[in-house]
């Protein structure tokens, strides 16, 4: 029997949006593909009735259970896997090329962790800081004009998921992961130790950090894994502060 995407844990994550139309229509594009988890984060204009309408009745349910933010860091924390989407290339966007393979991805992560796909503002998408939250990006290749409505893209996405099918092998679940609360205070402590052994650049760390964020990405991690490298991070920030302490400036004894 073919494996397909567990929608269930499937939550489409919308930050920054400009019009409340959008939202209405982006919840009802992810209810005609069966994900009811929407979360709106620092909506510009979260005017209910112009949501409600666009959504239409079949759809009010998502829009009734919606959670709303006021930051990604607040919107993010509990979730296994996040992927943004961006239209720009190149640079820091290391993408995933089309939804589908996308789909491909998510179908043994999906099994056991809760994964967010996060769309940025209609006007100018996810910044450079933004996708720092993600462990991947998915681009919707289009002709020559690669703007899309947000609620379009959003129904790119979500057909995709729905539709997606593996081919027919059985598909072994992903290990839970660790979450995105457990991963940015693993990134935090890592900066700062790294930091005071002049191991980055003090000017510059986050340039570093890219690097550090892409690598771990690729893993990803289990929370038995962040709480090792957070072990092996406490242990150098120890060590160095007792060569400190002891006189040694190279760390020898």
């Amino acid at each position: 029997m073919a494996g397909k995407v567990n929608l269930n844990n499937v939550s489409i994550v919308l930050h920054r949006p400009r019009y409340p139309e959008n939202i209405g229509a982006a919840a009802r594009a992810m209810r005609n593909m069966g994900i009811e988890q929407l979360i709106v984060v620092d909506a510009q204009n979260c005017d209910l009735t112009k949501i409600c309408r666009m959504a239409t009745h079949a759809a009010l349910d998502v829009v009734e259970h919606m959670q709303v933010y006021d930051s990604l860091e607040e919107a993010l924390p509990e979730f296994h896997y996040v992927v943004g989407t961006t239209a720009r290339l190149g640079g820091q966007r290391k993408v995933i090329s089309t939804p589908s393979r996308l789909a491909a991805r998510l179908l043994p992560i999906s099994a056991l962790n809760q994964i967010a796909i996060v769309f940025g503002p209609e006007d100018r998408g996810l910044t450079n800081l933004e996708i720092r939250h993600c462990h991947a990006l998915v681009h919707i290749p289009t002709a020559e004009f690669s703007s899309l409505n947000l609620a379009q893209a959003v129904m790119v996405v979500c057909y995709e998921l729905f539709c997606y099918r593996d081919d027919g092998k059985d598909a072994k679940p992903a290990p839970r992961l660790a979450n995105r609360q457990a991963l940015d205070e693993m990134y935090a402590q890592l900066k700062d130790v790294l930091m005071r052994i002049s191991f980055i650049n003090p000017d510059n760390p986050d340039y570093f950090m890219n690097n550090f964020r892409q690598f771990f990405s690729r893993l990803p991690l289990r929370a038995k894994e962040v709480s090792i490298i957070r072990g092996l991070c406490r242990q150098i920030d120890w060590y160095g502060e007792k060569c400190r302490r002891d006189g040694h400036s190279s760390g020898k004894d």
